[in-house]
């Protein structure tokens, strides 16, 4: 399978891509055995499982050693790399072209810095770029961080021409929420829009509605992981009922390994 090509091809179909992210082998390879066509990586659950803070370029390592596991999975998986863990072109390109090597179909490149300021546009379409040039093959889904951040929002289709100029493969803007200003997004952007699915916001048919090509969960399974974990431990402790549904030892070692 050439995944790469199956993973582009997956933004263009009647549906959209619901892209599930996962935190480790195990969680990606539980949600390809559902049925997910592509799985992608939460780079919170990445930072949050190695005792690292997320958004400040500190998991390069951490996000190579996982995407070395997935690339074992059967689907496409796209990596979140947050900002490229570095400014210089170059170097976020050779990282890129380490995850293609290894068979990762796409990577998530953010223009946030440190959950607090934007990249300049310019620069951030120089690793996009760069990306592009060494690795034309990899789908470059360039996020969009104005509404994520509260930050400089009227940019934010200036920012999407501009990476598209680069030659950027999707458009990502997490954070919006009200359907027109999905859909004004989706209107002047030509590449595929990504919108992050958050449980107050609109759902799947309507995003579908809306032209919307990737919902992603982000960081949301991870979340929720942690929560089931804290209240069964607490059921277990205080001789509460146990949530049912859990998968056995022997479902997940048949299914996740």
């Amino acid at each position: 399978m050439n995944k790469a090509k199956v993973f582009r091809e997956l933004h263009h179909r009647d549906t959209p891509l619901v892209l599930p992210n996962a935190w480790d082998f195990g969680s990606a390879a539980l949600l390809a055995a559902e049925g997910f066509p592509a799985i992608g990586t939460t780079s919170l659950g990445v930072a949050a499982g190695a005792g690292l803070p997320d958004g400040t370029g500190v998991t390069r390592d951490e996000t190579l050693t996982l995407a070395t596991r997935l690339a074992r999975l059967a689907v496409p998986v796209t990596v979140d790399i947050e900002g490229g863990f570095s400014d210089d072109p170059d170097m976020v390109a050779d990282y890129v072209a380490r995850l293609v090597e290894l068979g990762i179909a796409g990577v998530n490149l953010e223009d946030g810095r440190d959950e607090t300021t934007l990249a300049v546009p310019g620069q951030q379409a120089e690793l996009i770029a760069a990306i592009k040039a060494r690795t034309p093959e990899v789908f470059v889904n360039a996020r969009i961080d104005t509404h994520w951040l509260e930050v400089d929002r009227e940019s934010t289709l200036l920012r999407a021409a501009t990476y598209e100029r680069a030659g950027a493969d999707g458009i990502f803007v997490p954070g919006l929420i009200d359907p027109a200003d999905i859909a004004r997004v989706v209107e002047a952007v030509p590449l595929p829009v990504n919108i992050l699915y958050l449980t107050a916001g609109p759902t799947v048919s309507e995003l579908t509605a809306l032209g919307v090509r990737r919902i992603s969960t982000g960081s949301l399974l991870y979340r929720a992981a942690l929560a089931a974990t804290v209240d069964i431990a607490l059921a277990v402790r205080d001789g509460a009922p146990v949530a049912g549904g859990i998968p056995s030892y022997r479902d997940v070692q048949n299914r996740a390994l």
